[in-house]
């Protein structure tokens, strides 16, 4: 059969990197994620406006990680990228100085690009004029800069591109990696989702739309996935970057394999702007499309980190699709409790998060879930993480525009 048709093609994530408001780095990550604690705290930063809190990277310093020059270069969601990618591939125990870089590809999930960059220079602009802004204003700003300039740092010849499906970016870029490897045009793909927009102006449009919560008086317990009583978001940022090899090249290396990625499946809502199909029937086919591409049926997966946002909506229809096409047999998080929402990098956060479980047979709690809403029936795993033998695992995208995504990871 050719690889472009063979169901249950494995690309095995050889290497992890996480900058996330859990940590830098896959021990932080990990640490932090199951324990538990939600990382929402008030935010000086979005002081005045309707929701004052978030989730921001701790002890992110681009000076100290990328170098003084090369970090003023770059705009926050890229210099995200480049530190996750970079760990991935020290992790993989890849060296791009030994690779043929035309056999390597990018692919970077972003949504807002560098907002922060285009504020900066609208206000030199008004305040100063022309001559004010500043020549690296365009290439800061733009969407696909972070794929070209992971790109530049790692040596990567092949194709790059960036993925914008909103918050199923990253899991949308993880699979068209897949497809780079399974095609034969990329022997290593890195793949994965950064955000960076945690200004006043996003923030205050999330919030205009009714998708943020309101627990400005309690920022830590706010984002409360699949709970009773949840009411929106946290906003976030933060990056994830994997590298992807063909399995039987990762074995041939014997190089350390996290999990596999398996199946893939997308489909559009065509429903509504920003709200979710009320029947669950787009999730439901890219579940059942990542599913069928796997090789599996619903009955075989151990463990779903959802896409669990916290939005009254957005949980409800999840959760429902994934009772209906699952079962009762899954091990559900929502690691969102955690990390709040960190929009286009979501999808490769969680992905990351879902191949350390698989790893260590353990699933981590969903933070701040007490009472769980009477009209879900799943196995949320809140209070402490869940030890259990889990061979195949699930994990969910849902983003604004209708885009739906599902990934299904094995045990390596």
């Amino acid at each position: 059969m050719p690889p472009a048709t063979r169901p249950g093609f494995g690309a095995a994530i050889t290497g992890l990197g996480l900058v996330t408001p859990a940590g830098i780095g896959v021990a932080a990550n990990r640490e932090r994620v199951w324990s538990g604690v939600s990382c929402a705290a008030p935010d000086p930063g979005l002081a005045g406006g309707p929701v004052d809190f978030s989730c921001r990277v701790p002890g992110f310093d681009p000076g100290a990680l990328l170098g003084g020059f090369t970090a003023r270069q770059l705009e926050r969601f890229v210099q995200f990228a480049i530190v996750a990618a970079r760990q991935a591939l020290a992790g993989a125990g890849r060296d791009p100085r030994t690779w043929d870089g035309a056999r390597v590809g990018v692919v970077i999930g972003n949504s807002l690009g560098g907002i922060p960059a285009l504020l900066a220079a609208q206000a030199a602009l008004l305040d100063g004029g022309p001559r004010q802004v500043s020549p690296l204003t365009v290439p800061m700003y733009m969407v696909n800069m972070v794929a070209g300039q992971v790109a530049i740092d790692v040596g990567a010849k092949g194709p790059s591109w960036v993925t914008a499906t909103a918050c199923a970016s990253g899991a949308t870029a993880i699979g068209a990696a897949r497809e780079l490897l399974r095609s034969g045009d990329c022997d290593v793909v890195l793949a994965g989702g950064t955000e960076a927009a945690l200004t006043p102006l996003a923030v205050a449009g999330l919030g205009r739309m009714g998708a943020l919560s309101g627990r400005s008086a309690d920022p830590a317990r706010a984002s409360r996935p699949f709970d009773a009583d949840r009411d929106g978001f946290v906003p976030a940022e933060g990056a994830a970057v994997l590298v992807l090899e063909r399995e039987e090249d990762a074995r041939a290396r014997t190089a350390p394999i996290h999990a596999v990625v398996r199946g893939y499946g997308a489909s559009t809502d065509a429903h509504h702007p920003t709200a979710p199909e009320p029947g669950g029937e787009g999730i439901e086919r890219a579940l059942r499309a990542a599913l069928r591409d796997a090789g599996v049926g619903g009955g075989d997966v151990d463990h779903v980190n959802a896409h669990g946002p916290s939005t009254p909506i957005g949980d409800l229809v999840e959760g429902r699709t994934l009772r209906r096409v699952l079962g009762d047999r899954p091990l559900v998080t929502s690691t969102k409790g955690v990390t709040g929402h960190p929009l286009a990098a979501a999808g490769a956060i969680e992905a990351a998060y879902t191949a350390l479980a698989l790893a260590g047979r353990s699933v981590p709690p969903t933070a701040n879930l007490t009472r769980l809403a009477p009209e879900l029936d799943l196995d949320v795993v809140h209070g402490a993480p869940r030890a259990a033998a889990l061979d195949v695992a699930v994990s969910t995208s849902m983003g604004f525009g209708g885009h739906n995504a599902a990934l299904v990871l094995t045990r390596a």
